[in-house]
């Protein structure tokens, strides 16, 4: 069986706020996603510059930081195969006007900065921000009983 990979989402405040966690995480989990670890926290605004600090400079970092501070989130690492391809799939593009329908952004968003959810986009970004929120002790290993039935060996 080919190794699993881990990423960190963030149910962001627009997501609370509108009630979407719920569906937010069905749609992760019925694409074979586990979660092994999770906290609902209020991001301090240290924290959500060192989340976003790949664009610090750039004309929305500010209004990004700010958001991420501006009302609980939801933080959750996934493990699966492929689970940082797999959830910026489910999440789709950055906007949502631009994003495709049945991804979360296009089907709920309708802005580029209440877009909903933060993803890592790289296993090295993952392991940063997912030091960012847990330690190792906090992350729990463990196989769910229908793993077996997921993928095949070939795959």
């Amino acid at each position: 069986m080919r190794m699993t990979e881990r990423t960190l989402i963030i149910i962001k405040p627009d997501g609370i706020q509108r009630r979407l966690v719920g569906e937010i995480i069905q749609r992760f989990e019925n694409k074979a996603a586990k979660i092994v670890a999770a906290k609902f926290m209020q991001v301090p605004e240290e924290l959500s510059r060192k989340v976003y600090a790949v664009h610090k400079g750039k004309p929305f970092f500010e209004p990004l930081t700010k958001l991420l501070s501006s009302s609980p989130v939801l933080v959750i690492v996934w493990e699966a195969r492929n689970v940082i391809d797999i959830t910026r799939k489910i999440i789709g593009a950055t906007s949502g006007f631009e994003a495709q329908m049945g991804t979360i952004r296009g089907d709920f968003s309708c802005s580029t900065r209440y877009n909903l959810v933060h993803s890592s986009d790289s296993p090295e970004s993952a392991e940063y921000e997912i030091n960012l929120f847990f330690r190792p002790d906090e992350i729990v290993d463990y196989e769910l009983t229908d793993e077996k039935w997921l993928y095949c060996e070939n795959d």
